[in-house]
């Protein structure tokens, strides 16, 4: 049949519609197959934990810093405020809880103003829930897309089939981008207030809603009134939506937006040696997962200490550094036009010391001028003396300059090119209570404490003693104090000396040891045998490796502060090596313990109370020396203290006990001291290993850089003595008393009636109460090199 002309065009017309939706249908499908084959599973977000900052706390929960690639402290749902929740609903998605995933509204409507947007070249429109956000920032890209945001609308859909509203605001609320360095709203409640979440106030919640946004357009420094507005705008949101009352919004609305100058790691920042050496060990055990992990890490540091050895160690170094004259001005400028602050403040003083300030010298008199517009005055009589008997001050120079507290005038301030390291560490357990690895970390974050390998000079000489002491030596023992000329690996004779250039003959050995003299101690170790030196240095800990040359005796081994303050503890805790540790615990987010120091085992610590007598628990670490010995050494290293190198330190006025050390031409300085329960190792030195100059010894800088920690770490303890064992025999030596093995100490010859008169000489053989003392037979000297100038 034929159609008529106008049917036949109406059914070409229908044809071509037809085909053109089949087209369309098809290549939407196309697209849609194509734009789906990727689309990520929502069902994953059921596990899934952002990444989470690892939090670093001292032993008392100071926090001390922070490891993280996203600063991000997670915070579970049922621990958000509800003020804090809802604000950031009144924000971004008030009908959370009543849609399925997809505003259907607000989302056609945006896709309706994009299709204009895109049109004109400008930024397509969000309107995405919280569900959507959700999906895009954890699943998707930040495309601005289309096709983005269709794969959004689906993910949100399935979303909200897999987890439940509040996992979806769990999610959200962690994840989020606040700036200021922080995702989630934890970290950002710490970072611009310092506060945590329940701490904060309702304008604060209200301000951090403003912020997905675009945490760069409503800063709260830069762009305050921005902010501000838009925090107001999210109050009165809030109670629009009788989540507030109106007189709760409006006095919010009243508070000033004030925030940190900037975010802060840690609120304590006198660690930063600390924190990164337990970050390095840290990642040895975990490897990445530490700086995304989300642990809780609990460490061995007392805060108290640590600001007790950061001061100590900094005064300590800066008053070595005035002993040795100014330096000069760090910088000049020709003119003191507009252009000198700029100058001024391209070097900053260092972060630990924050008194003080960069500042331009305007007369030959002193005057000066700080940076900023912070004032003028002049600098100190004295330290314009200081200043002049060296390089001088002329106009124009750059200087740090601070004003201590309720002074008149500016002292000069100049940073140490010195260095140097303390160590603080609990004797029975290993746990290192305070570790300074340098003057500043600002200025150099090599740390000195754990990777500056240096000669440890007399304060090596212990163990020696100790070795002596294991092997036939006893405290009335008596060693020849004379010359003494070995031949050199270089094979030029070596004739060690001791620091006064005198000799003091025959000598029991707490004098050689209280008195740091070398030609007797080289004589010990030769009797001794240095071989067994070296075994008794591994096995404190001193070293890994050490020639068994005479020279070792005094100290011209290597070893780190950390390595030699460890080895020291033995001498208190009864002669065991216990393991070091800045890590007591580490817990995952969920609370499992992961590590723990303290690897002992406790039966029945857990057990109710039957009557039974308490659980013991073993003892930490080896045993390396006998209890004995430990005590003999503490108490000749007291003598030390009470007379010998180190005697300004018994102004302090507790027992202590230590030992100074320096090496050749005076390039390191030592002294490793300690309390019956805190072992401290102080060390100060060039790290280019030059000479601290003549008599900069162990007890010109060491040892008042100890006391100062020592008069901080003691103040309000007992006065504890050390504890001698319990099966020590104690007997006079002149006139000291001193702790024998039991058979060993001198026998006392008391004459009976049958006996009648004898001889002074057969009464007392060779003038000693009690048997001949011990000197082990002289042996064939090692081969060692020059180093007279040990003591």
């Amino acid at each position: 049949m034929d159609l008529k002309p106008r049917q036949r065009w109406i059914a070409i017309a229908g044809v071509t519609v037809l085909s053109a939706i089949a087209v369309a249908g098809f290549a939407i499908a196309i697209y849609a197959a194509w734009l789906f084959h990727d689309m990520p599973d929502a069902g994953e977000l059921q596990d899934y934990r952002p990444p989470t900052a690892t939090r670093v706390y001292a032993w008392d929960g100071t926090l001390i810093g922070e490891y993280s690639k996203e600063r991000r402290i997670f915070v579970p749902y049922d621990q958000i405020p509800p003020q804090l929740a809802q604000a950031f609903l009144a924000a971004e998605d008030h009908n959370f809880f009543k849609h399925g995933g997809v505003d259907v509204g607000g989302f056609s409507r945006a896709m309706l103003n994009n299709i204009g947007n895109a049109a004109r070249g400008r930024r397509l429109e969000g309107g995405s829930t919280i569900t959507q956000q959700v999906a895009k920032n954890v699943l998707l890209t930040s495309d601005a897309t289309v096709g983005r945001k269709f794969k959004e609308a689906i993910l949100a859909h399935r979303l909200e089939q897999s987890l439940d509203k509040q996992q979806i605001l769990e999610l959200y609320l962690n994840e989020i981008w606040l700036g200021y360095r922080s995702y989630g709203v934890g970290a950002a409640a710490y970072n611009y207030f310092g506060k945590s979440l329940p701490e904060l106030t309702l304008a604060e919640s209200a301000f951090l809603a403003a912020l997905p946004k675009g945490p760069d357009n409503y800063h709260p420094i830069r762009n305050k009134a921005k902010a501000k507005a838009r925090r107001d705008w999210i109050l009165g949101q809030m109670a629009d939506l009788g989540w507030v009352s109106q007189a709760d919004a409006k006095k919010a609305m009243a508070e000033d937006l004030v925030v940190q100058p900037a975010p802060k790691r840690a609120a304590y920042r006198d660690a930063d040696y600390f924190v990164e050496e337990v970050r390095q060990r840290g990642v040895a055990t975990l490897g990445p997962r530490l700086n995304e992990g989300g642990y809780y890490m609990r460490t061995t540091l007392d805060p108290k200490l640590q600001t007790a050895a950061r001061v100590a160690l900094m005064e300590g170094l800066e008053k070595y550094d005035r002993r040795h004259g100014w330096r000069g001005a760090w910088g000049h400028v020709e003119a003191l036009d507009a252009d000198w602050e700029k100058q001024a403040l391209k070097k900053a003083p260092p972060s630990e010391r924050r008194g003080w300030r960069p500042a331009v010298v305007t007369s030959a008199s002193g005057g000066v001028r700080l940076a900023k517009g912070e004032g003028e005055g002049t600098i100190a009589g004295e330290d314009m003396a200081w200043a002049n008997a060296t390089k001088g001050l002329k106009v124009g120079d750059l200087v740090f300059v601070e004003k201590p507290d309720g002074a008149a005038a500016y002292r000069l301030r100049q940073v140490p090119i010195v260095n140097g390291a303390l160590v603080a560490m609990e004797p029975y357990t290993g746990r290192v209570m305070a570790l300074v690895g340098g003057y500043s970390f600002s200025l150099s974050n090599f740390n000195r404490a754990t990777q500056a390998m240096r000669q440890p000079g007399s304060a090596f000489k212990p163990f020696v003693y100790a070795t002596a002491l294991e092997n036939g030596y006893t405290p009335a023992s008596v060693v020849v104090d004379s010359a003494i000329t070995l031949k050199g690996a270089n094979g030029q004779d070596w004739s060690p000396e001791n620091y006064h250039k005198k000799f003091y003959g025959a000598l029991p050995l707490r004098k050689g040891l209280e008195q740091s003299i070398n030609a007797m101690t080289v004589r010990l170790a030769q009797s001794v045998g240095m071989k067994k030196i070296v075994e008794t240095a591994k096995k404190t800990g001193v070293t890994r490796d050490m020639a068994p040359v005479l020279a070792m005796a005094l100290g011209a081994g290597s070893t780190t502060p950390f390595k030699l303050t460890t080895a020291y503890t033995p001498f208190v805790n009864g002669g065991r090596r216990v393991e070091p540790h800045l890590i007591e615990l580490v817990q995952d987010r969920e609370g499992k313990v992961i590590f723990r120091a303290d690897k002992r085992d406790c039966v029945r610590c857990n057990a109710g109370f039957n009557g039974d007598e308490s659980p013991r628990i073993p003892a930490l670490g080896e045993q390396v020396m006998d209890p004995i010995t430990a005590y003999q050494i503490t108490s000749m290293l007291q003598g030390v203290v009470q007379r010998g190198t180190a005697a300004q330190a018994s102004s302090l006025g507790y027992p202590l006990a230590g030992k100074t050390g320096t090496t050749n031409e005076y390039r390191s300085a030592w002294f490793m001291g300690y309390s019956p329960n805190l072992v401290v190792g102080v060390f100060i030195g060039f790290d280019d290993n030059r000479s601290l100059g003549e008599g900069e010894t162990g007890a010109t800088g060491p040892v008042p850089i100890f006391m100062d920690f020592m008069r901080e770490a003691l103040k309000g303890q007992p006065k504890t003595e050390f504890r001698a064992p319990a099966n020590a025999k104690f007997a006079m030596v002149r006139g000291i008393r001193e702790a024998f093995r039991p058979g060993t100490e001198p026998k006392v010859f008391v004459p009976t009636e049958s006996s009648g008169p004898q001889p002074y000489g057969q009464a007392w053989p060779d003038g000693q109460i009690g048997p001949a003392p011990t000197q082990g037979p002289a042996k064939p000297p090692p081969q060692a090199p020059d180093i007279s100038g040990l003591y």
